[in-house]
């Protein structure tokens, strides 16, 4: 937690950007892990978190948009409480500690929200993405699901999106320690890679590493040498000499602000010739994005386009693509080998801000309102703020079903060379990720001077001891 003055601060801006109306901010709840006295680890609302700090569960937040009055709702623990969790603060207390001086049981809530409603006021909520939220706001509005998203506020939307996206300098702080504990579970992830070691081990390992040193994961690991997989997360595999590990893992800071790093090397200690070559195009891009990640860039055109680029004139030097890289680009067949983005935002959340982006909302009617707030939240229209603080992960995938479907529907023909990708189709996948900030002169990699071994000759050190 941060200190009172940034989330009063944070209100308040909050407040100067929504001009009026009734801002909803609901904490998370709980969830079940198989019978309700048994739950989940428990992640707060990244946006909770963002405006009212509290990382404990069933608060809800609301916030006077006119009068900048902030009150907090969640209930005191009672004895029998006390027997199981010990002693507690009130939530008076805790809400003193944000800055906020009125609190109530949750019992009012639908009260205080109902009497807002009678008075006319507005009522900004964002769109939830829990099913114990959209209950629960439904029941405050007096609304259907459906009704619900219908409704949902789009100003709240990008105001708390243009908030979150720029990062102040004691959040680059957190997000500097969430980068030293995901350092620590990278590099131990390559001490333990070697034949005979199971895939679960490793990912065992470094979720303790998250653990012990900070708010724990900041995503379910990936540890896999099927990296053509993009979220593969079996643990079931034996490493074996020759294959490749991709370990996708990050951390929370316990101000709960993420990391999220990448790396591919050889279980052997020793890349062949063939996953050099590809290893080496990754790199390439890997390297050379953050030049591209200054303020004002346009996220497709200026970065994820442009390490596309690398990655075709890479492929092409190994015989996968033909012609040029532009025309590679152009035709959309740079899909087949890096079916995802190149970036993500990065913040309280690893993928900031998407609990109410682009994968929960459509924004084809808004494309106007996207475009002007030039958002993470919607990467066609993100354009590049300094303080951003964005992935780069740039990656080479050998995906059998997507290279038989490309090729039976006739794609790409005369740019990929099929025949020759037909001795890639056991090869795995390649990706390399670490965390940018953007400045006026191009991307800064959180880390600093430190970083997580990332060249062939680095891992090769590392890994083959």
């Amino acid at each position: 937690m941060f200190s009172s003055s940034t989330y009063i601060a944070r209100r308040a801006e909050l407040c100067r950007r929504i001009g009026n109306g009734l801002i909803l901010i609901p904490g998370n709840w709980e969830a079940p892990y198989n019978y309700p006295n048994n739950a989940y680890h428990f992640r707060q609302d990244g946006t909770f978190i963002y405006y009212f700090g509290l990382t404990l569960p069933q608060f809800f937040g609301v916030i006077d948009a006119q009068t900048g009055q902030s009150v907090i709702f969640g209930d005191d623990v009672t004895v029998d409480d006390i027997i199981w969790m010990g002693p507690q603060p009130t939530v008076a207390e805790l809400s003193a500690q944000v800055g906020v001086t009125k609190s109530f049981p949750l019992s009012a809530l639908k009260d205080f929200v109902h009497n807002a409603v009678k008075q006319g006021q507005q009522i900004h909520y964002l769109p939830a993405y829990r099913g114990q939220t959209t209950l629960l706001l439904c029941s405050l509005l007096g609304k259907s699901p459906e009704e619900l998203y219908r409704d949902k506020s789009v100003e709240l939307m990008f105001a708390v999106a243009e908030m979150r996206e720029t990062k102040s300098a004691e959040e680059i702080e957190a997000m500097e320690r969430a980068f030293h504990i995901g350092y620590d579970m990278h590099t131990t992830a390559m001490k333990m890679c070697r034949a005979g070691v199971v895939e679960r081990q490793i990912a065992g390992a470094i979720e303790g590493v998250a653990l012990s040193q900070g708010g724990g994961i900041s995503f379910t690991s990936i540890v896999s040498q099927h990296g053509e997989t993009l979220h593969n997360h079996n643990y079931d595999g034996t490493l074996e000499n020759g294959r490749l590990l991709l370990v996708d893992a990050g951390a929370e800071s316990v101000e709960n602000y993420c990391s999220d790093h990448t790396r591919t090397y050889p279980v052997s200690g020793k890349f062949t010739e063939k996953q050099k070559d590809i290893y080496n195009i990754v790199l390439a891009a890997h390297q050379l994005s953050p030049q591209n990640m200054r303020t004002g860039a346009m996220y497709m055109e200026d970065v994820h386009r442009k390490a596309l680029m690398i990655l075709a004139e890479g492929l092409g030097g190994v015989g996968l693509i033909n012609g040029s890289a532009e025309d590679a680009v152009a035709a959309g067949a740079m899909f087949l080998f890096m079916p995802h983005g190149l970036s993500h935002g990065m913040g309280i959340d690893v993928h900031d801000c998407e609990a109410f982006g682009e994968r929960s909302y459509d924004f084809s009617a808004i494309t106007e309102r996207a475009a002007q707030s030039a958002t993470c939240i919607h990467r066609a229209t993100w354009r590049l703020r300094a303080g951003t603080v964005m992935s780069n992960e740039p990656g080479i995938y050998f995906i059998p079903a997507l290279i038989d479907k490309s090729k039976a529907e006739g794609l790409y023909k005369g740019i990929v060379n099929y025949d020759k990708l037909d001795s890639y189709r056991d090869f795995g996948g390649i990706r390399i990720e670490d965390d940018v900030i953007v400045t006026d002169t191009g991307g800064r990699v959180i880390g600093g001077d430190k970083k997580i071994p990332v060249t062939v000759e680095e891992l090769e050190a590392v890994i083959g001891r």
